[in-house]
């Protein structure tokens, strides 16, 4: 099959997810060509943090370790949620990780049952590419425990071990986010999203710009080993420890 007149918008995320080296591309005219090439320079290959056995073993570890610490806790926290309020123990939400790929994300209920058919209902306080309310009604009592300890994400070790996700790595993105990125936006998909990183320890409750998380993503990509791994993993437990995560 060959794409005809591709625009350079198009070609950065061809290039970006390596279909350009899969697909018979024409661009519109050399101009084109000249400015998609140009635009695309910049764009990484699959990024090292992905193709690391190193950093998936630690994963995998990770994970095990988070699953055993969630089996010990499911119960109290279990309960807590159920007499709180009515619905279900989990949430579960469909998310973008590496490369656009949509995986279903789990976390400990922290808001009431009909939260999503309120939303329309809670202003916004973050820029229209994020949805963030500081004192969000929403939120149960449980629900605001579960956050401030970070142990709503509890469940989400099991998207690590299944390698949805990582232990470190970007936010994940919904569905409606990744539908109106614009291009330059598409690089934070390069690598998988994580249940801690840069927004994790750089306070994310107070981030209330979408330019800002992607800034906080880009440079974890930028900065990626597995030494800064291993230091943010550290730093989220001072998180975690200060109660912090909200």
């Amino acid at each position: 099959t060959l794409l005809k007149n591709v625009t350079p918008q198009v070609m950065s995320v061809l290039v970006m997810t390596g279909l350009d080296q899969r697909l018979a591309i024409e661009a519109s005219d050399h101009n084109t060509t000249r400015n998609t090439n140009k635009s695309v320079n910049h764009l990484p290959t699959t990024h090292p943090s992905v193709r690391s056995p190193v950093k998936r073993l630690i994963d995998i570890v990770g994970a095990i370790v988070g699953l055993g610490i969630t089996a010990v806790l499911f119960i109290p926290i279990a309960l807590a949620i159920k007499l709180d309020s009515p619905g279900p123990i989990f949430f579960a939400q469909i998310r973008c990780g590496w490369m656009g790929k949509r995986f279903r994300i789990w976390k400990f209920r922290s808001m009431c049952a009909n939260a999503e058919q309120l939303k329309k209902k809670v202003k916004n306080q973050a820029d229209g590419k994020v949805f963030k309310n500081e004192n969000d009604p929403r939120i149960t009592r449980v629900g605001h425990f579960l956050r401030k300890t970070s142990l709503d994400e509890l469940p989400q070790f099991w998207n690590v071990l299944k390698g949805e996700m990582s232990l470190v790595g970007t936010r994940p993105p919904t569905v409606n986010e990744v539908e109106i990125y614009e291009v330059p936006e598409w690089q934070r998909l390069n690598v998988k999203p994580g249940i801690t990183g840069e927004w994790q320890v750089n306070g994310r409750s107070k981030i209330r710009s979408f330019e800002d998380i992607i800034q906080m993503d880009l440079k974890y990509q930028h900065h990626w080993s597995l030494a800064h791994d291993i230091r943010l993993i550290f730093k989220t437990i001072l998180v975690v420890l200060r109660k912090d995560g909200m």
